[in-house]
């Protein structure tokens, strides 16, 4: 197999100076995901030094490192790239393998969606390219996982998608710096992060900062739904795209539309209008916010020129993704119980969204719809209403019964009806002792709330033991 990278290669793209002859099949800045053939990266962050772990790294089969202090390394013959700073590095490393790459390549942001629009273009365009699609895994989407995702592109790649996310103005001009993207989509605008930001239009504006970044001849993939879209829109003219697509389940004279959507507790049917070509297809995952989110990804796919139908085949393929959707049954009182794992992230877009996926499904027998809900951060000034928002979601998806989770979810807890029984507690802990006392056979639970919770800990040991 082609080398990713060769230390002559490493050296040239940061400057750096070569000791050892070696090359890399991989690219990490984490000790204990290193795999035979990788290189690790010793970056100094705020709180821990990467260079502590160089021996953890070697020991673990890396071929070589990228160090700003050799004196650290396990061993002096130890083969390794010296550079000034890692940090700077691992951007020139990001900047070197964009440089080289000679496909299209897509960035992905938005409120909500981003990883799962990312996923889904990602197995839309292999089913064009097999093996040729390089795509940022997880949620690698701050100022350390956008590198280290360019870091890892083959430079054979046809194809090459990236998520971007940002809580602060500015970030994304710096990202979109470095993935200068052929086509840009944003999913939605919406709460998200306003503990930084004044408005929605403010958030609006930040993530347009993706254009910034559009390559000549660029595309500009635009939510006409949104109600920011003008804005986007204005946005994206102004940095320079030379098309604007717009996609919207709401907007008939959206550019990529729904003719016909034939939704259902697993899946949605849909016949859609893209860009004047018809095309009939299967999204594998619930709910109207998928139905947009497919839409989008289409309008990505004929930009980039990649086929349609096969995209159609791909989306119908669609499976959840851990903490994102993902499906799972789980033995319950001698039976079994549906796990609808969203525990990923949160914001009031996303919880209404999966409220809603919740509401659609149907209760066997005398199985019910249980909620175990975590606080949703970063909202600032808009906390409290933003929780409280929430009843109506909650009861308009039949909720039966109502777990809440951490101090911010006390406002809700408050002003939900007494009709639908609620508990509200500080731990995921504490969720997760209430769950195995309340779940019975045939019962649908939903788990969501901010990463920083900890309800990925509830969802693994209901996985792992059942309720």
């Amino acid at each position: 197999m082609t080398a990713l990278w060769t230390s002559t290669g490493l050296a040239m793209a940061t400057g750096g100076a070569a000791f050892g002859d070696f090359a890399v099949g991989g690219v990490t800045f984490d000790s204990r995901e290193v795999m035979p053939g990788d290189l690790f990266i010793a970056l100094k962050g705020e709180q821990m030094d990467g260079h502590m772990f160089l021996p953890q790294a070697f020991a673990a089969g890396a071929a070589g490192a990228l160090v700003a202090d050799a004196a650290r390394l396990p061993d002096a013959d130890a083969p390794h790239v010296a550079v000034s700073d890692t940090f700077e590095a691992l951007n020139d490393l990001a900047r070197a393998a964009r440089r080289r790459m000679n496909g299209k390549v897509v960035g992905v942001t938005g409120s909500a969606g981003k990883t799962g629009v990312k996923e889904a273009l990602r197995l839309a365009l292999e089913r064009s390219a097999p093996g040729r699609v390089h795509a940022s895994v997880k949620s690698y989407n701050n100022h350390t996982g956008v590198p280290l995702s360019l870091a890892r592109m083959p430079e054979d790649s046809t194809y090459g998608v990236f998520e971007m996310g940002m809580n602060h103005p500015g970030e994304l001009t710096a990202l979109a710096d470095l993935v200068r993207p052929h086509v840009a989509i944003i999913t939605t605008i919406a709460s998200a992060h306003r503990a930084f930001f004044d408005s929605e239009e403010a958030i609006a504006d930040a993530k347009a900062e993706i254009f910034t970044g559009l390559q000549p001849g660029g595309t500009a993939v635009l939510n006409k739904d949104n109600p920011h879209y003008a804005r986007l829109r204005a946005a994206a003219e102004a940095a320079g795209a030379a098309q604007i697509v717009t996609f919207g389940v709401a907007s008939a004279d959206a550019d990529v539309r729904p003719l016909k959507i034939a939704p259902s507790e697993t899946c949605t049917s849909m016949t859609a209008d893209v860009q004047g070509e018809r095309l009939t297809f299967k999204i594998g995952m619930p709910g109207e916010h998928w139905a947009l989110n497919a839409l989008g990804v289409l309008a990505v796919v004929k930009a980039v020129g990649a086929d349609l139908g096969l995209a159609g085949l791909a989306l119908g393929e669609m499976q959840g993704l851990e903490g994102r959707g993902k499906r799972t049954l789980i033995e319950a009182g001698g039976g079994m119980a549906m796990l609808l794992d969203e525990s990923y992230n949160a914001n009031p877009a996303s919880m209404a969204a999966a409220l809603s996926v919740l509401g659609g499904f149907e209760t066997r027998r005398r199985g019910r719809r249980i909620a175990v809900l975590g606080a949703m951060k970063e909202l600032g000034d808009e906390t409290e209403a933003m929780h409280a928002d929430l009843a109506g979601s909650i009861e308009a998806a039949g909720v039966a019964e109502a777990i809440l989770v951490g101090p911010e979810m006390a406002v809700l807890a408050r002003v939900l009806p007494a009709r639908i029984p609620h508990h509200h507690v500080n731990t995921a802990e504490e969720a997760l002792a209430l769950v195995r006392g309340l779940v019975r056979p045939d019962d649908i639970i939903l788990v969501k709330g901010s990463n920083s919770v900890g309800l990925g800990r509830v969802v693994r040991s209901l996985n792992r033991q059942g309720a």
